[in-house]
């Protein structure tokens, strides 16, 4: 969404309005935001099983635009931009989870490998090789990249909302993401710690798994670019996107216990 160029400045839009005492040209603002609305939905839906569809992502994501317009105060001092950004990609991410497409019992599979990750690194003191995991979960090296290539599919929601997949656990990202949902001053303070938090897991990251989370996540480049500068097949930089992700969802919910 940050590559979207404008040549009118939603914030600014809304606060002239405002001041005015008009209501926002809300078909306008649609529209000068739905090219990157359209952009961010096709890269989410890259890493998307099929039957999940662009036009279904794009429309969520206009809701949460509306959304922002109807609750938008510019008196909190952050640019409209900004914040109605932050709601659409929150409204896609709502709404695959509503859709509830990946199996609950995949769900705590993947819980599962990101425990065993985070109880070695707490023991060793840094991140496990996959030996090491495999060690711990009693099963073979190539068992635990079969089990990482299936997490592969819930990746979608690894960096914008890590979230632990545990039920039985209220403790946890969840349950901070939940109670600033409650309390909507808290979403701006919320987003600075997120996101100093996850800078700091990243860079705890090895250095092959941070180049692939900047590669993928920062420059935008897919898996298969990824695989031919580091000269691996795809499956497996899948499973080392996969890995890292596991890292980051067990620091990011330390953090918030």
């Amino acid at each position: 969404m940050a590559q979207t160029q404008t040549a009118l400045s939603p914030g600014k839009t809304r606060k002239t309005t405002a001041r005015k005492g008009r209501k926002p040209d809300r078909e306008a603002i649609v529209q000068e935001f739905l090219p990157g609305i359209r952009i961010h939905a096709a890269r989410m839906k890259l890493r998307l099983p099929p039957h999940i569809e662009t036009d279904d992502l794009v429309s969520s994501g206009v809701v949460g635009l509306l959304d922002a317009l109807d609750r938008y105060d510019d008196s909190r001092g952050i640019k409209f931009k900004t914040y109605a950004e932050f709601r659409i990609r929150g409204a896609m991410l709502d709404y695959l989870r509503e859709m509830d497409w990946f199996p609950r019992s995949a769900r705590q599979h993947s819980t599962r490998l990101q425990h065993a990750y985070a109880r070695l690194e707490n023991v060793l003191g840094r991140p496990p090789e996959e030996e090491e995991v495999a060690k711990e979960l009693g099963i073979s090296v190539e068992e635990l990249r079969k089990q990482l290539a299936m997490f592969t599919g819930m990746t979608v929601f690894s960096l914008d909302a890590l979230q632990d997949e545990d039920e039985e656990n209220g403790a946890g990202l969840r349950h901070v993401m939940a109670a600033a949902a409650m309390d909507e001053s808290r979403e701006e303070e919320l987003t600075r710690e997120l996101k100093d938090v996850l800078g700091k897991a990243i860079d705890m990251l090895p250095e092959r798994e941070q180049q692939l989370i900047a590669f993928y996540y920062f420059e935008d480049l897919t898996l298969r670019e990824i695989s031919r500068i580091f000269g691996l097949g795809e499956p497996r930089i899948c499973q080392l996107h996969a890995q890292a992700v596991l890292r980051l969802r067990g620091k990011m919910n330390r953090h918030f216990r």
